[in-house]
């Protein structure tokens, strides 16, 4: 559509009032009209170009070729002044006549900067470690960055362009935080599941308007499993730290512990402990009270690929029977009358990836045992208290003096749960029966002592032969205890065979000095002193005896042996 000329002081007062520039041209490439937004563009305020040709102010002007051709020129760029310009260009007719050309600029700098800006912000948020999340002041989902799609598992085209509330509905998020801000307009951080499963932390922030209305809702997510696993593990070793001072569990470990041999026996049970340590199967072992079986547990945990794991240990016997499950299994807040209020991680669960062993298996209650059972079969444990099931990958070693058949046959062990837990069983000989490993263990045990409690003694001859032909009924542990009890209290360098507890030294030279009344006592001390060392508990070492408990314990007290069998 052709225009026409209108008079040149009308255009000017039409043009001023514009924000883009305008530049307005004859026919013959003279400059007519420069409006004021033209001239500050061109840095030209204080100058007058009216008359003059348009390629003395714009050398690079595409208005000539408009004239020529009398064509327009649409959305050109073009640097101008060292700005950055969208030019349209038109030629202008009057009466039918080509009279000039117009040419408008719109500086776009700003805008070429917005949008720079813009670039760098939307990289900025897709390359950032938390999940963004946008939508408008609908609730419409604008974007997310693909750290939110890491994080959930979503796509972007799932959800972008769809309405929270329709988000919720289809179980992505529990709730939305969006929602809330656009309801309370003001920031709100809540605690968000993701498609039912995983937990983060969300934080919606409201972005508003010059009017002071919400325009959009900028939400932060960030992934808080590492946060709640590194919180369990927190507390899973708060838990080590309080079983090192609860009086039913001991240190895991002792140089004194090294498992000393001579006899064929014990090197047959050390083969067969190397050749089972690398397998995750059951172990029990049998023997009876002090030959070290506690010793060949932590052997086993030593060469098995999980050495460094955890290891615990707890004694089924030691433990009164209504703390036992809660002891083994954990409970939740509030599981019962008197429980933590923050509940209780179970051994069994601290035990995970690692060996638990299980010490007097025989006196666990048969309750407990159809717990135990399951957790074998189904390799998963239940706190008290809670629905939730964990999975559970536990190595079980298990021990007992007794004779376990006997207590299957009545009926106060599961004959299903013996042979779980007997998948391998090793049984450790008494001391009496492998006298060869009497020397080696004195030996070590001996010198293990002087050097810990910086001593310098020895063992006579007489002493040590007595000591080596001695029938040990309280096995490795009595050895043990007896020698570090005459280093420390024999006050001469030398441990003459004086120095020995009477029942051991039974040579008969030594009680024909004795009276009547002093030798029967020295039986009787032979007598308690082996039953002590049979029997886990003074209560049951008295009713082997056939005394009461408190006679028992005055007789211990008035010869001032060790009451804490």
């Amino acid at each position: 559509m052709k225009q026409k000329i209108i008079d040149s002081h009308i255009w000017e007062s039409i043009f001023s009032s514009i924000h883009n520039g305008v530049i307005v041209v004859d026919r013959h490439k003279k400059i007519l009209l420069i409006n004021s937004s033209a001239k500050k563009l061109l840095q030209i305020e204080n100058q007058h170009w009216e008359g003059k040709d348009i390629r003395e102010l714009i050398p690079t002007t595409r208005l000539p070729y408009v004239l020529e051709s009398e064509t327009s020129s649409i959305g050109v760029k073009m640097n101008i002044a060292g700005r950055q310009c969208l030019v349209n260009r038109t030629p202008v007719y009057q009466n039918g006549e080509l009279a000039g050309a117009i040419s408008v600029l719109q500086d776009i700098s700003e805008i070429e900067h917005y949008h720079s800006l813009f670039k760098q912000m939307e990289t900025i948020i897709e390359f950032s470690t938390d999940g963004i999340y946008v939508v408008d002041k609908e609730g419409r989902t604008l974007m997310v960055n693909s750290a939110y799609e890491e994080i959930t598992g979503f796509r972007r085209e799932e959800l972008i362009g769809n309405h929270m509330e329709d988000l919720v509905k289809k179980g992505y998020f529990d709730q939305s935080v969006s929602l809330l801000v656009l309801r309370e307009k003001k920031r709100i951080s809540i605690l968000q599941k993701i498609g039912g499963k995983k937990d983060v932390i969300v934080t919606g922030n409201p972005v508003f308007d010059q009017q002071g209305e919400i325009e959009m809702v900028v939400t932060s997510v960030r992934d808080i499993s590492h946060l709640i696993q590194m919180k369990a593990e927190l507390k899973k070793a708060k838990s080590f730290f309080k079983m090192g001072h609860h009086r039913y569990t001991f240190s895991i470990d002792g140089s004194e512990e090294k498992m000393v041999f001579l006899s064929d026996s014990m090197k047959g049970i050390f083969e067969k402990v190397k050749q089972v340590a690398p397998y995750p199967t059951s172990v029990l072992l049998t023997g009876p009270s002090g030959v070290g079986k506690e010793v060949i547990a932590n052997l086993i945990h030593h060469l098995s690929d999980r050495k460094d794991k955890p290891f615990i240990k707890i004694n089924c016997g030691a433990i009164p029977e209504p703390l036992l499950e809660s002891e083994l299994f954990g409970y939740e807040k509030g599981a019962f009358t008197g429980a933590r209020k923050e509940g209780k991680i179970g051994l069994l669960e601290l035990a995970d990836q690692g060996t638990i062993m299980l010490d007097e298996i025989g006196e666990m209650p048969l309750s407990l045992q159809v717990k135990l059972l399951r957790v074998l079969q189904e390799k998963q444990i239940q706190r008290i208290g809670s629905h939730q099931v964990k999975n559970l990958d536990i190595r079980i070693i298990s021990a007992t003096n007794q004779d376990v058949r006997k207590l299957i046959s009545q009926g106060t062990f599961r004959e299903d749960l013996y042979y779980r837990l007997q998948v391998v069983e090793i049984h450790i000989p008494p001391l009496a029966e492998r006298p060869e490993d009497i020397e080696p263990l004195l030996d070590h045990f001996f010198s293990f002592y002087c050097k810990l409690y910086r001593i310098n003694k020895s063992l006579s001859p007489d002493t040590k032969s007595i000591l080596k032909h001695y029938h040990w009924p309280g096995n490795v542990r009595e050895l043990k205890n007896l020698i570090e009890s005459m280093i420390v209290s024999v006050p001469s360098q030398s441990i003459e065979p004086h120095d020995l507890p009477p029942h051991i030294d039974e040579r008969p030279h030594t009680e024909t000095s004795l009276t009547l009344k002093q030798r029967v006592e020295q039986f009787e001390k032979r007598i308690i002193g082996e039953a002590i060392q049979k029997h886990p508990s003074i209560r049951k070492a008295a009713e082997q005896l056939g005394v009461d408990h408190s006679t028992l314990v005055k007789k211990l007290k008035k010869w001032n042996m060790n009451l804490h069998q």
